[in-house]
């Protein structure tokens, strides 16, 4: 690339959840947006009313295109898995994920969680620690987890995984704040700055205002996996509308709009219950991008699972084990279902996650700022994702991949 800076000419870009009709400046030396006046030379590209937005941040993904978080042999080979699948993510969009870990066994938490410290992956989304799902969850509300391997609270968080993980990996627990002695486990991590959600959850409403007042500031898979909303029992969900004068404040909370694990409608009103603090997840497995079939199990599923379309089962049930769509796709439904706009939607996979994971500061991601890293997405007007940038510097294009793949068809031929 030529010159110290690019300038984006003939497009649009996000911030705030609006179109802002301007170019975007960013340096190829630094990796950072720039001030978006005063430069002279450098490269100007032009994206052809093309809309610019943040790189996308995967949340909640166990793994994708045969890859399942738990799947480790030894170091090497799952750090070569790891940079496979954060190529994979590129390709998508996302330009930063969280890789969560599900309910395993105490000594598979300790062997995975080393190997999934923050790390930049060359042309590569960047991965940027781990989510632990588990194995603090309520027995009713286990899912595809194994109850089995549930712990108490009270049993702390360093003797499942590890004090140096706790430091350096876990970014994010999921727990339900119904089970005894919460409130301190919770208040434990995040004076640790660990993100709490609450989930997997029978709790009611007032437990829920418990887990918030200890510290949660998050649901996780909304209305899955969680006590239910009815008229008179609004269950951990009725946090969500929560007044802005509330204290403490409403949580952000995620959702998988893949019209399996919710019905589109209930996708839009939670959606449009409270905008900024919604964030679209995949909740994906291995699975996804893979054909229709059966597969085997692995460390957490020890079952055949069986995917069809977007659901994905253990074989021979009805109970879903994740997602099988990308974020993109999940932006694209939204904005059918909700009727809400491209900037809109793309906020629930970058400055909502952003803020919530704290990470939107100077030198921060998700938000296109000045001073915040040059991640960047460019969509077209439905959502369709057509290059990804990383630090300044474009690692993938749809159209030179097309290219390529057609050359090699023809070459091959």
């Amino acid at each position: 690339m030529s010159g110290w800076f690019t300038l984006f000419t003939n497009a649009r870009y996000i911030l705030n959840g609006e179109i802002v009709e301007d170019h975007l400046v960013i340096s190829d030396e630094t990796g950072l947006i720039l001030k978006r006046e005063g430069y002279i030379g450098g490269e100007a590209i032009d994206l052809d009313d093309n809309i610019i937005a943040p790189g996308f941040l995967e949340l909640h993904s166990n793994g994708a295109n045969g890859f399942h978080f738990t799947q480790f042999e030894d170091e090497k080979s799952y750090a070569g898995k790891i940079d496979k699948i954060a190529r994979h993510y590129a390709t998508q969009g996302i330009t930063g994920f969280w890789a969560t870990i599900p309910t395993v066994k105490v000594e598979e938490f300790r062997t995975i969680l080393p190997s999934l410290k923050p790390r930049d992956i060359p042309n590569s989304a960047s991965l940027l620690g781990a989510h632990c799902e588990g194995p603090y969850l309520h027995p009713s509300k286990k899912g595809a987890h194994n109850a089995s391997l549930f712990q108490a609270p009270s049993t702390p968080a360093s003797d499942i995984y590890g004090s140096s993980n706790l430091t350096s990996t876990v970014k994010l627990v999921t727990t339900a704040p119904e089970l005894p002695d919460s409130a301190p486990f919770i208040k434990s991590l995040s004076s640790q700055g660990i993100r709490v959600s609450m989930g997997h959850s029978n709790a009611t409403y007032e437990e829920g205002l418990l887990g918030l007042k200890a510290g949660a500031t998050c649901l996780t898979h909304t209305l899955n996996g969680m006590s239910g909303f009815t008229s008179r029992a609004p269950g951990l969900t009725g946090l969500i509308s929560l007044p802005s004068t509330h204290n403490p404040s409403s949580p952000y909370y995620t959702i998988i709009p893949d019209g399996e694990h919710l019905h589109p409608q209930t996708v839009s009103l939670l959606y449009r219950a409270n905008p900024k603090k919604a964030i679209l997840i995949t909740d994906s497995i291995e699975l996804a991008s893979l054909p229709d079939g059966t597969y085997p199990g692995h460390a957490q599923i020890p079952f055949q699972q069986t995917k069809k379309g977007t659901r994905a089962t253990i074989a021979g049930t009805d109970t879903l084990i994740g997602g099988c769509i990308t974020l993109q796709e999940g932006i694209r439904n939204l904005m059918k279902w909700s009727g809400c706009g491209i900037a809109e939607a793309v906020g629930t996979v970058t400055e909502n996650v952003a803020a919530f994971m704290g990470i939107d500061g100077e030198g921060g991601r998700g938000i296109l700022r000045e001073g915040r890293r040059a991640d960047l997405s460019v969509l077209n007007e439905e959502g369709e994702v057509l290059q990804t940038w990383v630090a300044g510097h474009k690692i993938w294009d749809r159209e030179e991949e097309a290219a390529a793949r057609e050359a090699d068809g023809e070459a091959r031929g």
